[in-house]
């Protein structure tokens, strides 16, 4: 795109909620990505951590935190806790058992600041499968999350969800696949979804960023937009230029001893749509 072609992306000011790795830990393997023998490094994984918190509250917007509970190493995946839209915040209901008692700090976080909080009754894992996307809210299935979750969202938001099946287990979250860039666009990995599922977003972003392979395992699609800033995995090379040709700002920050457990930026970031 020539550069006097390239659009002035405006930023957005965002809320996010975020708990520090404390307890991180690879004691048990519910993806591709966990190894129980594999090394987990704390400190250099806390030290990542703080860097992407810094990162946000350096382009202006706020960082809450809850308070990390031993024996949950994973509770720093905080976007699997819940999905907020208008305020009202769908809890999560986890397939593995290792993860379920996530659910409660999460949920007295969100009751004592006063949000109305419904816990789902089928397998929902907050925003690893339901993404905001401005009019609609896109809904992850195939390997977490229930269909009954994405009818459950619908009825609890009041605005339409679309589903999209999910085909490849290292890409077991929606947000392992897929990103909004801001209420009108996303940027995918088309081949993490079936035939089905790529026709539709097809159909919805006709002018996505598509991800290569490469970039997906990289974690480059589970990033977090503020509309003009992407907060992106440092090895997904070739989709950051492709966000930056489209006018984007990529601002990489390196997760890596999180990936370990299969997660990432936005996997470690609840945003607070009140």
């Amino acid at each position: 795109m020539p550069e006097s072609r390239v659009p002035r992306r405006v930023p957005r000011g965002r809320r996010f909620l975020v708990c520090e790795p404390r307890y991180f830990a690879v004691r048990y393997a519910i993806n591709p990505w966990m190894s129980p023998d594999r090394p987990v490094d704390v400190l250099r994984a806390l030290d990542q951590w703080q860097a992407l918190v810094d990162a946000y509250r350096a382009h202006g917007h706020v960082v809450e935190r809850v308070a990390p509970v031993p024996g949950l190493p994973d509770m720093v995946f905080a976007a699997n806790a819940a999905v907020m839209v208008g305020g009202r915040v769908l809890g999560s209901r986890f397939r593995a058992p290792e993860r379920r008692a996530e659910s409660l700090p999460y949920e007295a976080w969100f009751k004592a600041r006063g949000f109305d909080v419904r816990q789902p009754e089928a397998v929902c894992e907050g925003e690893g499968d339901l993404t905001p996307a401005g009019r609609w809210v896109l809904a992850g299935t195939g390997f977490r999350t229930a269909p009954e979750a994405h009818r459950e969202a619908q009825e609890f938001f009041g605005v339409p969800v679309i589903s999209l099946t999910l085909v490849d287990p290292y890409f077991y979250h929606l947000d392992t696949a897929l990103f909004t860039l801001d209420d009108e666009n996303v940027a995918y990995y088309p081949e993490a979804f079936s035939p089905g599922s790529r026709e539709v977003l097809g159909r919805l972003y006709p002018e996505a960023v598509l991800a290569t392979r490469e970039d997906a395992l990289a974690f480059g699609l589970n990033s977090v937009s503020d509309g003009r800033h992407v907060f992106v995995s440092p090895g997904a090379t070739a989709l950051a230029g492709r966000l930056a040709e489209r006018g984007y700002v990529p601002v990489p920050v390196d997760l890596s001893e999180l990936h370990k457990a299969g997660g990432g930026i936005k996997c470690c970031t609840q945003e607070i749509r009140s």
